[in-house]
């Protein structure tokens, strides 16, 4: 007390203002995000939201791994409502909304029916890897599907004009709003029928989430992953992604990426051109040095073909003209034996003739004449 005042302290204010909020119960704030800072060494984000009506502010806290687990990825101007209470720090009696969950205004709902499909469609392989084509090196012409006066369009044709000269097939359907899902469905089918095209982008700049779940109806997603070419999905920015980049045969981050990715650089072509022309060069000249050395190698072999044909019949003459000589009689004679007639029959057995016979003696220079004087058997 001081006199007939009853004074209190600062830190008995404060504490008194804390203990008065404790007894609020939670509630939902709506604001727009205005500011959000995170930090991996911080345990907790820190955010201001704005009521735009009055551009009154209140700051608001939530622990990172709560925040982490939303996976929301805020951005300032969007409208959120955030669950949780009102506290006040003590120390400086600065007022702060220690929350405890955060929405997206309007798409909560939106979200959960989006995870579902998009689980369902999992399931049933429209996005596996297996099933992605691959696109081609130089399409003969381009399908682009894209929204009426659409800067997403003019970036991409610009990208492509800029690479390759390629036809172009343009076809425009509303792409956001109602009957933007049915629109971009016959769109997809009415450029797949078109002649020449060998490649279709789905082509659409950035936008709220709400514009953008057009590429997220499961008829469209269908669409895509069922059509007879290749789709490239190019519908939004980075961060943006909805059900078709997954069923699509290839995703580009912007409608811009989209053109390096659909055709290649001239410049690029020409290079690879002239490489495989070097190449072709290189390829030709060694095949013929090969050729030739062949032909000089069959050459040599027809030159010599006789020489050794002769050779190899004279070898055969002298062989068999030796192993004729082994078998004549005369190389019998040679190597001291005799033939012994009687008469005109030669003497084998020594019965055969008698004492007193006239024999004639060959041998292997010159002949006698012998007469039998005993027959010894």
């Amino acid at each position: 007390m001081y006199g007939d005042r009853k004074v209190f302290t600062v830190s008995a204010v404060n504490r008194g203002l804390a203990l008065q909020l404790e007894k609020l119960p939670a509630l939902w704030v709506e604001g727009e995000v205005t500011e959000l800072r995170r930090n991996e060494a911080w345990a907790s984000v820190f955010i201001t939201l704005k009521d735009p009506a009055t551009g009154a502010t209140l700051a608001a806290t939530i622990a990172r791994r709560v925040y982490d687990r939303l996976d929301l990825q805020l951005a300032e101007g969007e409208t959120v409502h955030v669950a949780g209470r009102a506290e006040i720090y003590e120390q400086k009696a600065e007022l702060t909304f220690r929350a405890t969950a955060i929405e997206r205004v309007g798409v909560g709902d939106h979200l959960l029916a989006l995870e579902q499909l998009k689980r369902k469609l999992a399931a049933e392989g429209l996005y596996s890897p297996e099933r992605k084509r691959r696109l081609p090196r130089v399409p003969r012409a381009i399908g682009i599907l894209t929204g009426a006066d659409a800067a997403a369009r003019g970036d991409l044709v610009a990208t492509i004009g800029s690479r390759f000269p390629a036809k172009l097939v343009v076809c425009e359907r509303r792409v956001q709003g109602k009957g933007a899902a049915a629109g971009i469905v016959n769109g997809l089918a009415a450029l797949a029928a078109h002649p020449g095209v060998d490649v279709i982008v789905l082509a659409r700049g950035g936008g709220s989430f709400e514009d953008l779940l057009p590429f997220s109806d499961e008829a469209v997603v269908r669409a895509v992953a069922g059509s007879p070419v290749p789709v490239v999905s190019a519908v939004g920015h980075e961060a943006d992604t909805p059900l078709c980049d997954l069923a699509a045969d290839a995703r580009a981050a912007t409608p811009t990426a989209a053109g390096a990715i659909i055709v290649p650089h001239v410049r690029e072509l020409e290079e690879a051109l002239l490489a495989t022309r070097r190449r072709l060069g290189l390829a030709v000249r060694a095949r013929a040095e090969r050729d030739r050395a062949r032909l000089e190698r069959q050459g040599e072999r027809l030159r010599s073909s006789p020489r050794r044909l002769v050779e190899r019949r004279r070898a055969g003459l002298d062989h068999a003209g030796a192993r004729l000589q082994a078998l004549s009689p005369l190389a019998t004679l040679g190597r001291g034996y005799a033939i012994v007639r009687s008469g005109v029959e030669v003497v084998r057995d020594a019965g055969s003739v008698e004492p007193g016979s006239a024999l004639d003696v060959q041998l292997a220079t010159g002949s006698l004449s012998a007469r039998v004087e005993e027959v010894r058997p």
